[in-house]
């Protein structure tokens, strides 16, 4: 079996903690030290069957997501770049494709990067049980059972009972949208309905046959977008013009609703696709009056509230029913039940091109980090952070200069032709036009002050004429 991760997506219903460069799956929204992708790959690698996965993702993730695969130990990961987002039905024919070159006619389990799963051994056993189903090309998909009439999440409809299933298997009646509250509370009740929860089992053979019957022209640009891939570093990265040419459609329209073989397994294991403020405000724990707090929170009377503090402290006082969460750029105040239209906010900041729809005031990077502190007219200061063994590009600026203050480890600084190394306490200065890199050869992390001054401090102010990670802008 090869799991096969979806984790391209923005997040948008969680900003401001969810940003374009810096989404949701790559967070640890839930709390603890691993993010939502690191949650989902531990989980599968529990599955025997599993010895390899392949993680879809795009350009902008990809060094976080390679870090965030390195730090749980997994090295044996197939990372492939999409140059464009296409839905969810092409990336499983490529991952399909990918699970037949690597070992013939495998199960492939299709999983979004950013869900949890409360009860992973009855995650575990459905998927185990769900294989019976893909020996006979059927295409399974996990139902989870609802536990409330809930109208964010479309539904599906069970039809008859797989023979000799035992009721573990039903072969699929139809799909349903999103529904309205009355609607929600019918399929409820019926107990023949279950959430869609965006989580598929199949033979990579299967799925591929049954796609090229209603979607041809999507598994032939798939296949040509694989065959003209090149290897980058640790990235797999598809073919842009044959990837480009591919329509555009999730698996769920692509094949689910026009297939015979459509299979929906009941799963109950404490499921959310944390999506949006009130879904992680039902999966974390809560005070005496229901409320979640998160950081540097105080609360008087107040009830059934989502508090989430970033660093500051937030404080609420005669408050129900209302999410209140804090970053150091942004503070969003929200009543529980109209969660879903923070993506309104996230649509005006992109249309305003706002900042804060791109990212964080942390900004990740292949060899660490960097955090704005200050800025204004003409000068701004970053703390920067460079990993052990890892160093910045080869480049120079147009518009700007350079002061570095090393703060913590030791740096090599290339500046022009002279190369020196400094230490806590020392610094050095960087002259517009200058040519320079800077180094952490050391085994603890660098750290430093960047005081920026010049006429322009924009982040595409960068000539790159060397670069260890193979960017070029």
């Amino acid at each position: 079996m090869i799991p096969v991760i979806l984790a391209g997506g923005t997040g948008s219903r969680l900003w401001p903690l969810s940003r374009k460069n810096f989404p949701k799956q790559l967070m640890p929204v839930l709390g603890g030290e691993f993010s939502l992708l690191q949650e989902t790959v531990k989980r599968v690698r529990k599955l025997p069957e599993v010895q390899s996965m392949v993680v879809v993702t795009n350009e902008k993730y990809r060094f976080i997501v390679a870090s965030q695969l390195q730090a749980i130990g997994v090295d044996s990961a197939r990372i492939v770049l999409e140059p464009m987002g296409r839905s969810t039905a092409p990336a499983a024919a490529v991952g399909a494709i990918l699970a037949q070159r690597e070992g013939g006619d495998q199960n492939v389990l299709l999983l979004p990067a950013d869900h949890h799963i409360h009860n992973v051994e009855s995650f575990l056993a459905s998927i185990s049980g769900a294989t019976k189903y893909t020996e006979d090309g059927g295409l399974v998909t996990l139902g989870i059972v609802p536990d409330n009439p809930e109208t964010g999440y479309g539904y599906i409809k069970r039809g008859v009972a797989v023979p000799d299933s035992m009721g573990q298997g039903y072969f699929i009646d139809h799909f349903v949208e999103k529904p309205d509250s009355e609607r929600a509370c019918e399929y409820v009740s019926s107990g023949d309905y279950y959430w869609n929860s965006g989580m598929f089992l199949f033979k990579a053979e299967s799925y591929l046959q049954e796609l090229e019957k209603f979607e041809p022209e999507m598994v032939n640009c798939c296949r040509s977008a694989v065959e003209k891939a090149c290897v980058d570093l640790d990235f797999l990265r598809l073919d842009k013009d044959e990837f480009e040419r591919c329509p555009e459609d999730s698996i769920d329209y692509a094949v689910m609703e026009k297939t015979l073989k459509g299979i929906v397994v009941p799963l109950d294991c404490g499921w959310s696709d944390v999506g949006s403020w009130s879904s992680l405000y039902e999966v974390r724990d809560k005070d005496s009056r229901q409320n979640v707090r998160i950081g540097d929170v105080i609360l008087e009377d107040s009830n059934n509230c989502y508090f989430h503090s970033s660093g500051r402290l937030v404080a609420g006082v005669g408050l129900d029913n209302i999410a209140v969460v804090e970053s150091k750029d942004a503070v969003l105040v929200i009543p529980l039940d109209r969660v879903q239209d923070v993506k309104k906010i996230f649509s005006r900041l992109k249309t305003e091109s706002r900042r804060e729809y791109e990212s964080h005031t942390k900004v990740y990077r292949p060899w660490g980090n960097y955090e704005s502190i200050d800025d204004g007219e003409r000068y701004q200061v970053k703390r920067i952070i460079v990993y052990p063994g890892q160093s910045l590009s080869l480049q120079k600026h147009f518009h700007r200069a350079e002061h570095w203050i090393v703060v913590k480890g030791t740096a090599v600084v290339t500046h022009d032709e002279e190369e020196m190394v400094l230490t806590e306490d020392q610094s050095t200065y960087i002259p517009l036009g200058s040519v320079h890199r800077l180094k952490n050869p050391g085994k603890v992390d660098l750290e430093l002050i960047e005081v920026q001054t010049g006429s322009y401090l924009g982040e595409d102010d960068i000539v790159r004429l060397e670069d260890v990670y193979g960017r070029t802008k």
